[in-house]
């Protein structure tokens, strides 16, 4: 008894201070305080979810941030962890055909969460050459994942000796990665005939905001993810952000929205907690920061706190994004959930993009996602889409213009759809689009980098923050840190600085 008096005490006297409500900082505020810590969330926008976001139209409320859903089993365990049911108040649909690609010579190709049902898709769209080729690179994916899954991508820390021990077992693939050392793009290329493909699958380095012809053949890993299954939240992910908290709210934790924080209060190299705006101090030894690591090293919340990371651990810049979110009626092109509608020249577009321009001719992705009354997308019915162009993060001696980076990305997005037969029944507005500078502004410090630092070169994957840093107490979570970008990775990373604490707390 004596014992289980002290622990609710150690609990009752323990606050953890989490600022931002992104997915990484909602997953901690769930774990922690089911778990029994005090736990005070405070977020400076007005409403949970961080790049999760929603925006409210007459056919429902339309996502305008991620809208690929993988690795379900990550949030399925992390609801079990905290004793919770996913399913009880969340409706995930997996989506049959994971996306549908399409070209400007006309031709389509849908893939699914089925090695068979791709290959003899791939059979119908390309040949008997190309399906043996994607048998290839499907078997080189799923061997990556399996390789780099437990020490690297579910560790709370990358952990290099279980490579080497597996190194005898997998020396083919270490001669592909380290010795050969291509690009993805490279590495595409030698290993698919048909220019489609090429295309197809080295898009993926886009998830994490890289440049396919810049980014480690590594990335080839993503197809694997995808493959074994795309989700969906029905009536959208914003649901899943607003279930984490609502878990957490009913385990007394607090949130308090509209709450900047200006600094992050330390001495001794030991936190002491935060000060907000409003110069009012909330003291904890124990702060976990959901923002962009930059923000730490570019001093926004305080000069003290700037030796949590370094140069490399953020720098350089991943990928920004051009994001429409809009309700119309269309008609022309058949659209499901996922639908990527590729260019000419898949290099010009990201040699644009390096010259920090908005692409002449890029790839869109486009989020059809149906109404409140029928998620999936129909002819002349009114829908809820997102369209996502990639884009640079923001040069900071650029002077910026609304209205021209608005003219000019409505004149390509709309000019492309109209050429590709998809026919879309809107007036287009400002308000409809976003832009890196406004992601900039949204998520301080990030130069509109939705991802974090750029994944280019071998070693990025080890260049990202951990969850532990030089200062004791502060912890590190969100896409920006380890293990990296996306919604699942987020969580986990969200998932690993709660558990330390616990731990810290011998708790778990």
């Amino acid at each position: 008894m004596t014992l289980l008096k002290d622990c609710k005490l150690i609990l009752k006297n323990k606050k953890v201070i989490i600022i931002g409500a992104g997915i990484a900082g909602l997953t901690a505020a769930m774990k922690l305080s089911t778990s029994g810590v005090n736990v005070e969330v405070y977020e400076q926008h007005e409403k949970p979810g961080g790049k999760i976001r929603y925006f409210k139209s007459k056919a429902g409320p339309i996502d305008a941030g991620p809208t690929v859903l993988t690795m379900h089993k990550v949030f399925e365990d992390l609801f079990n962890s905290c004793g919770h049911n996913i399913n009880e108040n969340l409706d995930f649909i997996k989506e049959e055909i994971i996306a549908r690609h399409w070209w400007r010579d006309g031709s389509t190709l849908d893939l699914y969460s089925s090695f068979e049902k791709n290959f003899e898709e791939i059979k119908k769209f390309a040949g008997h050459k190309s399906a043996l080729e994607f048998e290839k690179f499907n078997k080189f994916s799923e061997s990556l994942f399996d390789f780099f899954k437990d020490p690297i991508i579910m560790s709370p820390k990358p952990k290099i000796f279980p490579l080497f021990l597996n190194s005898f077992v997998y020396l083919k693939l270490l001669k592909e990665l380290l010795i050969k050392n291509k690009n993805l793009y490279n590495y595409l290329n030698e290993s698919f005939s048909d220019y489609r493909l090429k295309q197809l699958f080295s898009r993926y380095s886009t998830y994490v905001g890289g440049s396919p012809f810049m980014s480690p053949s590594i990335l080839s890993l993503i197809w694997n993810v995808e493959c074994r299954g795309v989700w969906r939240v029905k009536g959208g992910m914003y649901n899943l952000a607003k279930e984490i908290e609502a878990i957490a709210k009913k385990s007394n934790a607090q949130f308090f929205y509209k709450s900047k924080v200006k600094k992050i209060l330390m001495k001794n190299n030991k936190i002491e907690g935060i000060e907000l705006d409003n110069s009012r101090v909330i003291h904890s030894n124990t702060v976990i920061f959901n923002g962009d690591p930059k923000a730490l090293l570019d001093g926004l919340v305080g000069k003290d706190v700037k030796k949590a990371v370094s140069t490399k651990n953020v720098q350089k810049r991943s990928l920004s994004a051009y994001v429409w979110s809009f309700s119309a009626k269309t008609k022309g092109l058949k659209l499901r959930h996922h639908n990527v509608l590729f260019n000419k020249n898949y290099k010009n577009e990201f040699e644009d993009i390096k010259k920090g321009e908005i692409p002449k001719d890029p790839t869109l992705y486009i989020c059809a996602q149906g109404n409140n009354n029928d998620p999936y997308p129909k002819e002349n019915v009114l829908g809820r889409f997102e369209i996502i162009i990639n884009g640079s993060p923001i040069s900071l001696n650029k002077t910026y213009n609304k209205q021209k980076e608005y003219t000019k990305c409505k004149e390509i997005t709309f000019s492309i759809l109209e050429s590709m037969g998809l026919k879309i029944d809107l007036k287009p507005s400002e308000e409809m689009l976003t832009t890196p500078k406004e992601f900039d502004l949204m998520f301080p410090g990030s130069q509109g980098s939705l991802y974090g630092r750029t994944p280019h070169g071998i070693t990025s994957t080890f260049m990202r923050p951990m969850n532990r840093n030089k200062i004791q107490g502060l912890l590190l979570v969100g896409g920006g840190t380890h293990p990296g970008a996306g919604v699942p990775m987020a969580c986990l990373s969200g998932r690993h600085a709660a558990e330390m604490i616990l731990k810290d707390l011998s708790l778990i």
